[in-house]
């Protein structure tokens, strides 16, 4: 598999062990809390595959940034959270600075 499929597993488990953590209920919950365990878990193993091909800074600035947008829009759709247009500007630049960081910068360049 690519290193991106792995990324996309990465932060697909992170979202999830980060969902259940709300349902877990301070770890008072037993199936959500055994959920964000496996979830956290997961994802480190899928992020340890990535980075075996892929720069760490942009591995983990990635797997940030998409993290958070997927959360917050998971609280708002799943959680009823509102989101106002502060909310929505920070994520666009969080997720606009890792756009400029993978696709502009020359940190995703191996060293020379």
């Amino acid at each position: 598999m690519t290193p991106y499929v792995y990324l996309a597993a990465a932060i697909a488990a992170e979202v999830a062990g980060t969902t259940a953590l709300k349902l877990s209920e301070g770890f008072s919950n037993p199936a959500p809390s055994a959920v964000v365990v496996a979830g956290y878990a997961s994802s480190f193993y899928f992020l340890g595959l990535v980075l075996e091909e892929l720069p760490v800074g942009v591995v983990y600035a990635t797997w940030a940034a998409v993290g958070i947008a997927a959360t917050a829009l998971v609280g708002v759709v799943v959680f009823e959270e509102s989101m106002d247009a502060a909310g929505l500007a920070g994520i666009a630049l969080v997720v606009a600075g890792v756009g400029l960081l993978t696709l502009v910068s020359d940190a995703h360049a191996p060293a020379h």
